[in-house]
């Protein structure tokens, strides 16, 4: 079966090349790769165009700045594979990647898969290392210890489900991910073996800039559950968490993230609020 991997782009002129790279080397080879850049700002677009003259089957599409939701949408409206992966610009893939992915669906063992082989590729980052302690996962890992094997995010789908359903929802929401699950009424069915790697935000810029990303998202409760994120991410509380995990972890620097992390997300609920429009 064809494989249409569809890489959502916006500002990654960094980490781009490194990212089709390593699916360039993929053992599994009836595939395309549909790149669509969200009206990117740097460099980003150049360095693909360069890329498609050295990698077979590359794609580059641009839209309107609409957020990853929409570009995903646009990319498989324009895929010819029967099996569609969606990965982010910021990953790297062992060479098995996509046919350890796709295996069981082919197989007929599931419509829709995901893989919990997902390793930190910026481990020795500091800032890296924290956000990594914020969010509670696995020391190297994207996720925590005892991760369920069936989740909300699909790495790959059945393009006639996803069609059938019409994709992701829009809006650049931090949970746009999560809607094809919805609208499907079922989740992804882990992949095993399927190891690739992402970065973690490795700058305090990055780190504010991801944060307020992450605050523009749905919240339990409307706006009741908006307050409550709000004093959660408030300056006494982030002293105090930032304090006490900087101790135990004995990362001094996790105070100084911690306070620029629950700026961010306070800054981007304060703005989801007033303006009623998700991150892009």
């Amino acid at each position: 079966m064809k494989v249409s991997v569809i890489i959502p782009m916006y500002n990654e002129e960094k980490v781009i090349e490194n990212c089709l790279v390593s699916l360039s080397e993929q053992t599994y080879k009836d595939m395309e790769v549909i790149i669509v850049d969200d009206e990117s700002l740097d460099n980003s677009k150049f360095k693909v165009e360069k890329l498609r003259l050295k990698i077979q089957n590359l794609k580059l599409l641009q839209q309107k700045h609409k957020g990853p939701g929409e570009a995903r949408n646009s990319g498989a409206k324009n895929a010819t594979g029967e099996i569609l992966v969606f990965v982010d610009a910021d990953m790297t893939f062992e060479k098995d990647f996509i046919k350890e992915l796709v295996t069981p669906i082919i197989n007929g063992k599931t419509k829709g898969t995901f893989s919990k082989d997902e390793y930190v590729s910026n481990l020795t980052n500091i800032w890296s290392q924290c956000w990594g302690i914020n969010e509670g996962w696995e020391k190297g890992k994207r996720h925590t210890e005892n991760y369920p094997n069936t989740q909300k995010v699909f790495r790959a789908i059945l393009k006639s489900e996803f069609d059938r359903v019409n994709g992701f929802e829009g809006g650049g929401h931090y949970t746009d991910d999560w809607s094809l699950s919805d609208k499907l009424g079922y989740g992804a069915t882990v992949a095993p073996g399927a190891k690739f790697y992402h970065e973690n935000p490795q700058s305090l810029g990055e780190v504010f800039k991801q944060a307020k990303w992450v605050g523009k998202r749905e919240y339990k409760l409307g706006e009741f559950g908006k307050l409550l994120a709000l004093i959660r991410v408030s300056l006494p509380m982030s002293l105090f968490v930032g304090l006490v995990k900087s101790l135990l972890h004995i990362i001094p620097q996790f105070l100084i993230f911690k306070i620029i992390y629950d700026l961010g997300v306070f800054l981007g609920i304060l703005e989801y609020m007033i303006l009623g429009k998700g991150a892009k």
